[in-house]
């Protein structure tokens, strides 16, 4: 089921598997303030949002926050948080890594990237494995946070195996399912406990769908460390495979 609203409330989806799980994600945006030119437009410090999920500087033009939870579970399995500041990339990534570190969050320097349009970081927050993007677009700096929490994923079964990932193909419809992929074809029959596989890290074609009907054929890039979820929705369409974990 899908239900979509702007503002106050957010776009939610909900699959069901052995526990039930439930994606929502919320989105909240604001315009930008001005000041009379040629002075500075903004000071070069970022101040945080007390109100924000995840650390976010008061000053954006853009922010939402998307969160994945297991149903009769409180805390997430992921969060993520997506931003557009109206300020340099290097007084963005002072502002995450000053903010970050006082939560506790430990810069990882394996893999990372710096440079004058874009940063990678990996971090190891108090509740799991954490990444930062930052991106340039015309004169804002793009922000993709995401924080991972794995004890909710190890109790929602959905924590992937060391260096692998975890795929979960779920079958809400009313009739048998099929799933093609890496060389294997598994059935779901309606009503039945989803059912989850480890991947290698990679690029998976599949096709998803039910018999009778032309499947959903596409292709699914995972990480290791990654869970995401292939779902026939009640109506026996194959629904956009969202990120788990």
């Amino acid at each position: 089921m899908r239900a979509a609203r702007f503002g106050a409330q957010a776009p939610a989806r909900w699959w069901a598997f052995a526990c039930g799980i439930v994606l929502l994600a919320t989105c909240m945006l604001a315009a930008s303030a001005g000041a009379w030119m040629p002075q500075p437009l903004f000071s070069a410090e970022l101040t945080p949002d007390p109100d924000a999920r995840l650390p976010a500087p008061t000053r954006y033009s853009f922010r939402g926050i998307h969160t994945t939870l297991m149903r009769g579970v409180e805390a997430p399995l992921r969060v993520k948080l997506e931003a557009t500041v109206p300020a340099g990339l290097s007084d963005v990534l002072a502002f995450y890594r000053r903010e970050l570190a006082k939560l506790g969050w430990q810069e990882q320097h394996d893999g990372a990237v710096v440079s004058a349009d874009h940063v990678q970081l990996a971090f190891a927050s108090p509740l799991g494995p954490a990444m930062l993007e930052l991106g340039r677009k015309d004169s804002s700096t793009l922000v993709h946070l995401v924080q991972k929490n794995s004890d909710t994923a190890t109790r929602a079964n959905v924590m992937p195996e060391p260096g692998q990932a975890k795929l979960v193909f779920s079958n809400i419809g009313e009739t048998e399912a099929v799933l093609g992929i890496n060389a294997r074809t598994i059935k779901r029959a309606a009503g039945a406990n989803a059912v989850s596989l480890d991947l290698a890290p990679g690029k998976y074609s599949y096709e998803l769908g039910v018999p009778g009907r032309p499947a959903h054929a596409n292709v699914l890039t995972v990480a290791a460390g990654d869970a995401w979820e292939l779902t026939v929705g009640r109506d026996g369409e194959a629904w956009s495979p969202p990120q788990l974990y």
